[in-house]
């Protein structure tokens, strides 16, 4: 779409007294709409901004991205809860299922003691290899 001929390219906002904006009301609003102009209303006589005339898609996305920050923030805390908790059930399965592990390998150990000959090679590698879980 091609913008206005009359369009305010400045970027800075247009200030105006209230005087001027209340004479200029309606022309205010329709630049604010058709070319996102932001005027900046002030006391007669008073720099300082008291309000301003923006577009309604600049002041909807203002209150939306707060409303975003804040929705997303409760849904990060919300995973993030989640997962602590799925982190927290998962180590106590896996610990004890390392210790049901252990526990039948010392059981086949013990047996493997009673059963194998002294000095055999074949064991001692095996051995070597359930070292670290043998430890446990």
């Amino acid at each position: 779409m091609a913008a206005p001929a009359l369009a305010d390219r400045s970027p800075q906002p247009r200030a105006l007294p209230l005087r001027e904006v209340r004479t200029r009301l309606t022309q205010l609003v329709a630049l604010a709409e058709l070319t996102d102009t932001i005027t900046v209303v002030t006391r007669d006589g008073d720099p300082r901004p008291v309000a301003a005339i923006v577009p309604a898609s600049t002041a909807r996305t203002a209150a939306q991205a707060r409303a975003d920050v804040e929705r997303l923030a409760a849904i990060n805390a919300g995973w993030s809860r989640r997962l602590e908790e799925l982190h927290r059930q998962s180590s106590r399965r896996h610990a004890a299922e390392r210790r049901a592990l252990t526990d039948a390998l010392a059981e086949v150990w013990a047996e493997l003691e009673r059963r194998a000959p002294a000095g055999d090679p074949a064991l001692a590698r095996l051995r070597a290899a359930h070292a670290e879980l043998l430890r446990d």
